[in-house]
């Protein structure tokens, strides 16, 4: 995101977007845990009470469903390369762009771990996936607000109620507005004046993957680091007046401490991972960025490994966070893929593109000449036992590669059966 903020020349056209990462996480039995209302549109289908498509088998989970499969099998350093698995992860890439970049982790067998990557240290600009940092942040400052009670944890998430601002400005993801009166649904841009709990800014954040939402979560738990124990009562006046009273060397600085130190805790390193932007000009005009972002599929595939190991900040947090990243509609991109239809799929994902004059060539979404981004994270579940986790990074210049990473997770699928 720090090449939104680039000087634009006059003779470059610059088209930059953090495009949506996935459609309605939470499994759908959620709304009375989080109180998250389309997740009671979703119910209300499943019985038959609203005329709608139902998500894909492997969507309709129960919360009781998803558990972490790796408790018992953390290991003290990062699994070493599988040589079978890699030589055939290998052969997957003859006829696909150089810049194709992959860290795959079978943990079918909890046992016998398998681990192959390709180009997995190259650095890209992480885009939306960015937003696990955030979430990881919120999770962190959750704990030090209630380090024994994790049900608190919850009702501060269910209960406070904060109002997006000008940082949720400006935003080009719509989000869903959900009637349970009349069983109306609108979906549409958001405005300054809307006002969600927490638990839902987060799932804006990870299920339709608002810019603005992310801004206002990563708000939220600057507002966490300084207020501390009484953060929970703390009104919009006061928090404003907080960020107006502080320096902007300040405020940068928590800002990327709070998203930042959580991923260095969990063995990421700098270069593999760093979140260094607000997601919308409204935030950066308060906060300034510091220190651009970057993400590899290995620093992506590390904080995958933490979650379904329970290291992201506790189990109860690390099975929150999953819970939060479980697909429950339309998948996109690689989770799209037909051969997934039957699979629990964890998912996150998000593009950034970025183009400039050329001779001949007309900027389309998905297709930037300078940058063309396209990322994913995703965790796949199958009834059978086949589980495996995967982070895929590309920058494919004028193609929009959406097909081909749809293509890609068929043949993966097929590699790990």
């Amino acid at each position: 995101m720090k090449k939104f903020i680039n000087k634009i020349f006059s003779y470059v056209i610059i088209f930059l977007v953090i495009f949506p990462a996935s459609m309605e996480a939470y499994p759908i039995d959620g709304f009375v845990r989080t109180g998250i209302k389309r997740l009671l549109r979703l119910e209300r289908i499943e019985k038959g009470e609203i005329k709608d498509k139902l998500p894909p088998t492997g969507a309709l989970l129960r919360t009781e469903d998803i558990k972490l499969s790796l408790l018992d099998h953390t290991l003290d350093q990062f699994p070493t390369i599988d040589a079978g698995l890699d030589g055939q992860l290998q052969k997957l890439f003859p006829n696909l762009h150089e810049s194709y970049s992959v860290a795959l982790l079978d943990y079918s067998d909890p046992e016998n771990i398998r681990y192959a990557e390709r180009q997995a240290n190259r650095g890209f600009q992480p885009g939306s996936v960015g937003k696990l940092a955030v979430v990881t942040g919120l999770f962190c400052e959750l704990e030090d607000l209630y380090p024994d009670d994790f049900q608190a944890r919850i009702n501060l998430l269910k209960n406070k109620k904060v109002r997006a601002g000008y940082w949720a400005i400006p935003n080009i993801h719509t989000v869903p507005f959900f009637n349970p009166d009349n069983n109306k649904l609108d979906k549409r841009l958001l405005v300054e004046g809307d006002v969600f709990s927490l638990f839902e800014w987060v799932d804006h954040m990870l299920s339709v993957s608002s810019n603005g939402a992310a801004s206002v979560v990563w708000r939220e738990i600057i507002l966490m680091r300084h207020f501390g124990d009484d953060y929970p009562q703390l009104d919009e006046k006061t928090a404003e007046a907080y960020f107006s009273e502080t320096s902007r060397k300040e405020l940068s600085d928590i800002a990327v401490h709070v998203v930042n130190q959580p991923l260095r805790d969990l063995g990421i390193g700098e270069d593999e991972w760093r979140l260094g932007t607000f997601f919308t000009r409204g935030a950066t005009n308060k906060v300034p960025p510091q220190g651009g972002s970057i993400g590899t599929p290995r620093g992506m595939l590390k904080w995958l490994w933490a979650l379904e190991s329970g290291r992201i900040i506790d189990k109860e947090s690390s099975l929150e966070i999953k819970r939060l990243m479980y697909m429950t509609d339309r998948r996109i991109r690689y989770a799209a893929n037909p051969a997934l239809s039957e699979a629990a799929v964890y998912f996150k994902s998000g593009s950034l593109y970025k183009c400039k004059e050329e001779p001949g060539y007309t900027c389309e979404k998905y297709k930037g000449n300078v940058n063309n981004y396209m990322n994913s994270v995703a965790m796949i579940e199958f009834p059978g036992g086949r589980k495996y986790m995967v982070a895929l990074m590309t920058n494919v210049l004028r193609k929009n590669s959406n097909s081909d990473h749809n293509a890609l997770a068929s043949r993966i699928d097929q590699l790990i059966k």
